[in-house]
């Protein structure tokens, strides 16, 4: 990359700051989202070769769609580091994986761009195609969620008074 040319990387706060760069400009953004997720995740172990499969995509994407309105659902959470890092979490991203750090898969509680919570592959299918939240699906799907989930802790001898967090590691 060449070195006569101001960082565009710490310019870059939300996706709205990405839909004035040329398209020049957006290639050099590749070049430095990708050497900031080898810097910075790679010392964190775990999956970071999806995140940078992902980069030009995720700039393409929120580039041309007007996310938040417009909602990305990624197939691996693993896939969202580039995410994480376009949409305002660049600075804590170095926390991923840590006790109280970024969930290293999309998280609607760190931010509004993402749009549900997945880990794995194929968690995509069902949200996208049948929505994502009971508020959407209506109170009575929400009621049986909570049903079957109450019944899975009782079985498991889980406490449900708790939240589910993620575990560190």
């Amino acid at each position: 990359m060449p070195t006569d040319f101001p960082a565009l990387l710490p310019g870059i706060q939300s996706p709205a700051d990405l839909r004035g760069l040329t398209l020049d400009e957006l290639q050099r953004l590749a070049d430095e989202l990708r050497q900031f997720l080898v810097r910075t995740v790679a010392t964190r172990g775990g999956h970071f070769a999806a995140g940078l499969g992902t980069v030009e995509l995720t700039i393409a994407l929120h580039h041309v769609f007007n996310t938040p309105e417009d909602r990305i659902v990624w197939d691996v959470g693993h896939q969202a580091y580039p995410h994480k890092v376009l949409t305002g979490r660049r600075d804590q991203l170095h926390s991923i994986k840590q006790r109280d750090g970024l969930a290293p898969f999309p998280n609607r509680a760190e931010s509004e761009y993402d749009t549900f919570g997945t880990g794995h592959s194929s968690v995509d299918q069902r949200g996208a195609g049948h929505g994502h939240s009971g508020r959407e699906a209506g109170p009575e799907a929400t009621r049986r969620r909570g049903d079957r989930r109450r019944r899975h802790e009782r079985r498991h001898g889980l406490r449900s008074a708790e939240p589910r967090r993620h575990a560190a590691g």
